[in-house]
């Protein structure tokens, strides 16, 4: 048993889809319809991200969500927040956190993992 797809909501799936494969460096597996799309890792195996069209509202502390890691945070918070994520007023950081909380175009958050961290 694997996780092989994880699925994410979005009121506008090809707006999403762009942001995360310019995050992830991914691509359609098949052509995108309107409604939902699956993207896969470019190259290699990795687990596939999939965006169905939905108009259930964001949960401010949501139960499930991707967690990305990184040993070059700064940057890729940067380079995350210039593809159009947002940083999130997150009241739950403990202190010195290894994460930061963003929210992806759709509002649904992640969080950026320092894998350097302590």
């Amino acid at each position: 048993m694997r996780i092989g797809t994880v699925v994410m909501g979005a009121s506008d799936v090809a707006r999403a889809a762009a942001f995360w494969k310019a995050a992830l460096g991914y691509v359609e597996r098949e052509p995108a319809r309107d409604d939902w799309v699956v993207l896969v890792p470019a190259e290699g195996p990795g687990a596939g991200l999939a965006l169905g069209r939905s108009d259930s509202p964001v949960q401010e502390v949501p139960r499930v969500h991707l967690d990305l890691y990184t040993r070059e945070q700064d940057a890729e918070v940067a380079r995350l927040l210039a593809l159009g994520a947002a940083e999130v007023d997150w009241a739950l950081y403990p202190e010195d956190p290894d994460f930061v909380v963003l929210a992806d175009p759709e509002g649904n958050r992640f969080c950026v993992i320092d894998t350097t961290h302590g």
